[in-house]
């Protein structure tokens, strides 16, 4: 089966793409996304060889989105600009939070600080 264009679910290449870019867009919008932290701990959590597959699966497609330059609404759209990114990932996030332990909200909340450093 082709590759549906309007299909907007978790790719392939897509863990290699959250790696490359999630810190780097963390940076750009901090201070402008409110649930960074969560996000982070999202990231950190998807890395975790331990975490199962499934998942993986939920989070990197949440993060995958969040990272993306071409949204529903536009990042750079004031005060909208994050609501699909929000809905998305709050959507993952409720699905897998309990598998979000406490090592990766402490490098979550270490990222965001030390971001906050660089600012």
């Amino acid at each position: 089966m082709a590759d549906d264009p309007n299909d907007r679910g978790p790719k392939p290449g897509d863990e290699g793409l959250v790696r490359e870019r999630f810190v780097e867009k963390a940076k750009r919008t901090l201070g402008r996304v409110p649930f960074l932290e969560e996000a982070s701990a999202a990231y950190y959590c998807a890395l975790d060889p331990k975490t199962p597959r499934h998942v993986k699966a939920v989070l990197i497609g949440a993060l995958a989105y969040f990272i993306m330059p071409v949204d529903v609404v536009p990042d750079f759209l004031a005060v909208f600009g994050f609501t699909d990114d929000a809905a998305v990932f709050w959507a993952a996030w409720r699905t897998v939070a309990a598998h979000v332990d406490d090592g990766h909200r402490e490098r979550a909340r270490r990222l965001v600080e030390s971001l906050k450093g660089d600012a």
